[in-house]
This record gives structure tokens, C-alpha cells and sequence, in this order.
């Protein structure tokens, strides 16, 4: 089976299950302290090992700023789910109308930036 598939699937494999253990180490340490789950999700972990891991398989600087860059103007619209989300929580929404809104809107959001960073990222 190993020569049928070849090994390149195993780093695809390793870097899915650390991205993976991210989210799950998150997520535990938030049943615990919201603010420390906060800090560990909040550390951009995934963009950090996703630019070392193109910068590896690459070595094309170029295309590492270029992501970085498209990192940037994307995650400026991710912040309205993380400002809509508390906001309408708080104002007595139910859990599954408000996260239908925030990502609704943060969807929206996401479609200006990749239009953005299209126009203005390098290709």
C-alpha cells in the first residue's frame, strides 16, 4: 500500500493532525479559562506553520510575502464575526441565529477582501 499511495502523503497527514491538535488544545484549555483559550486561538499558529511550510516546499520568497499579504486582507474580515457574534449573544439571540449572522456576514466581509487582495496583492 505504501508504494501504491508513494510518502508524500504522510507530511499532508502530519501537518493536518498539528493544525488539528491547535484547535483541540484551544478548545480544552477554553472549558478552563475563555481568556487563555482565547490567547492560545488567537496566536496565528496556523498562518505561521502554513508560511513556514510553503516557504519549505518552495523556497519562493515572493510567494510567501505575496500569501502574507493575502493573509492580512482576509483576516481583517474575520474580525466582524468575532465584533457581530458577542454583540448579538448579549443582546438575548439565540446561539444559532447570531452565529448564522456573524458568519453570514463575515462571508460578505470575506468576498470584499478576496476581491482586495486580488486587485492589490501581487500575483
Amino acid at each position: 500500500m505504501w508504494l501504491i499511495f508513494g510518502m508524500s502523503w504522510l507530511p499532508w497527514v502530519a501537518k493536518g493532525l498539528f493544525s488539528g491538535a491547535i484547535v483541540v488544545t484551544a478548545s480544552e484549555i477554553a472549558k478552563k479559562s475563555t481568556l487563555y483559550g482565547a490567547i492560545v486561538i488567537s496566536i496565528p499558529f496556523v498562518s505561521i506553520m502554513s508560511i513556514f511550510w510553503l516557504y519549505n516546499d518552495t523556497k519562493d520568497v515572493d510567494q510567501v510575502a505575496d500569501y502574507a499579504e493575502g493573509i492580512l486582507w482576509l483576516v481583517l474580515p474575520s474580525l466582524l464575526l468575532f465584533m457581530i457574534l458577542p454583540y448579538l449573544l448579549r443582546k438575548d439571540w439565540s446561539f444559532e441565529s447570531a452565529m448564522a449572522v456573524g458568519i453570514l456576514v463575515t462571508v460578505f466581509a470575506y468576498l470584499i477582501g478576496a476581491y482586495l487582495a486580488s486587485t492589490f496583492v501581487s500575483k
